[in-house]
């Protein structure tokens, strides 16, 4: 008897896109809180005929499935209307980074080809600037209100296979423009598995989108939140009093911290004695954050902090499971591997490191993005045998725990040794009259290059003498930096996730 294949119609029914899915959760708390955006709140039933309205219109216009939807604009409640009508009507929502600049916004819009543009009016000006392909524009107020009005609050009822793109979120390195990564609906749904299941996110839960909608951070958990019943708190990015009055009103599974506003916030939170409701979790990228701060933070929040290790391309795996507890200044940030994934640490020629050896991480699994868009060349280099690498590098444990410890393209080659710059940061980082230590590459005659260290120091009584012993305690000798220069926090070029930009660093060697 031949094999049994399953006939179209089995297939077919595996469909359940992000829009059909919410499509239903509407008929589950029609009048249930959405989305809340300041003094507006919007209904389960509003966002669902509003969202038709705006796909109905979309498609009016011509549109495709596969089509590009450009949306440039702060966090605000349309953001989550857009993506949901995109999503019904079968369209791609590029999420713009308001912050690049002129060169690098032309370059994401023209990237992808967007037949519309949705433009919050502040940006609008920009626009005119740039040299753009031909398109649409729409502009955020009454433009776009009158575009909602010309199209039926019916639902599109597309039958859209799982596989198609729902939004283009734009990543960079430390040089370069702007690569566009293409998430699925498959991956936004295995990314909301996720996010209820290594999180502990109870159903109808509430979640504060203050981090930039243009990153995975608030787009991913914001739509998991949607297909759980829950509710979308809309911040415009980081607003202390905002998102305290939040913290005291509402619970929430998850409060995201991002790395440069952690110690600031804990201070904060502890200056007026603030008593939230109820956060599960909070913080996000412990690898970046000071150890005092974690601990400063998850006493002020009553909170252990999310040790967390993810990626724009994979959503919260590979390693997004572990906390770390209230009041703990870490000093090991083990963490563990995510359970929707398959992992690999690979060497240079792909084979398999041993346990305890640095290693490239290479992914497989649901959550993962469907490559960067009209990028063949980094995606064949990218996806190679099969696996995505991400260019960090882990190392497992005999306990089978995770250690970050750098990225692959930047890595310091002296004297023929590898030099992973967090090994040396997370020694410095252990002493917590650390802020912040960076450290980038020099150019050597005699070794090629060596490690330098910029420390932003928590206390002013710290030396270089100080960390100099700490690193002859901790390092090996090739390992330690051959100088330590010390700055203000506010003197560290960083990117708009808040992640330091190195090659500034260097640059001023």
């Amino acid at each position: 008897m031949p094999a049994y294949v399953p006939p179209p119609n089995v297939l077919q029914s595996r469909h359940g896109a992000i829009g059909a899915l919410f499509h239903t959760r509407v008929r589950a708390n029609p009048t249930h809180r959405a989305v809340v955006d300041g003094d507006r709140v919007i209904t389960y039933e509003a966002l669902e005929e509003r969202s038709n309205q705006l796909a109905n219109a979309l498609l009016s216009q011509g549109l495709r499935q596969g089509d590009r939807v450009g949306l440039l604009a702060r966090n605000r409640l349309e953001y989550v209307e857009v993506e949901l009508a995109a999503a019904k009507a079968g369209l791609i929502v590029a999420c713009l980074n308001w912050r690049l600049a002129d060169r690098e916004l032309r370059h994401c819009i023209n990237l992808v080809e967007v037949s519309i543009l949705i433009v919050q009016e502040e940006f609008a000006e920009t626009l005119e600037r740039l040299d753009l392909k031909e398109h649409r524009r729409i502009l955020l107020g009454g433009d776009y209100e009158a575009f909602l009005a010309t199209s039926t609050a019916d639902f599109p009822g597309l039958d859209i296979d799982p596989e198609s793109g729902l939004v283009i979120l734009y990543t960079s390195g430390t040089t370069g423009l702007p690569k566009g990564a293409l998430i699925s609906h498959r991956a936004m749904v295995a990314r909301a598995m996720c996010f209820a299941s290594e999180q502990n996110i109870p159903i109808g839960d509430n979640f504060c989108a203050w981090p930039p909608f243009y990153h995975m951070a608030s787009t991913d958990q914001a739509l998991a939140t949607l297909l759980r019943g829950g509710t979308v708190h809309v911040v415009d990015g980081y607003e202390p009093d905002l998102l305290i009055d939040i913290l005291e009103r509402e619970e929430m599974g998850l409060f995201i911290l991002m790395p440069g506003m952690v110690g600031q916030f804990a201070a904060i939170l502890e200056a007026r004695k603030v008593k939230v409701k109820g956060v599960g979790r909070c913080g996000a990228m412990a690898d970046l954050v000071p150890r005092e701060d974690i601990a400063a933070v998850t006493r002020a929040l009553n909170s252990p902090y999310s040790n967390t290790f993810g990626a724009t391309e994979t959503g919260l795996p590979p390693a997004s499971s572990s906390v770390i507890p209230i009041g703990l200044a870490p000093t090991n940030l083990a963490k563990r591997q995510s359970a929707f994934c398959d992992i690999r640490l690979v060497d240079t020629d792909d084979n398999e490191v041993p346990i305890g050896t640095p290693g490239e991480v290479a992914m497989r699994g649901p959550t993962l993005f469907s490559g960067y868009w009209n990028a063949d060349e980094t995606n064949e280099k990218d996806f190679r045998n099969g696996w995505f690498h991400m260019g960090d590098v882990l190392r497992r444990n005999a306990d089978g725990t995770l250690d970050y410890v750098d990225r692959v393209k930047y890595m310091i080659k002296s004297g023929g040794e590898n030099i992973y710059p967090a090994e040396i940061e997370q020694v410095m980082l252990a002493d917590e009259r650390v802020q912040e230590a960076v450290v980038v590459r020099r150019p050597d005659r005699k070794w090629s290059e060596v490690p330098v260290a910029f420390v932003v120091p928590a206390d002013p009584s710290l030396t270089e003498n100080d960390l100099m012993d700490l690193c002859r305690e901790n390092l090996s000798s090739y390992k330690r930096p051959k100088d330590i220069i010390f700055l203000a926090d506010r003197d560290l070029p960083r990117s708009t996730t808040g992640k330091v930009q190195r090659h500034e660093l260097e640059a001023r060697l």
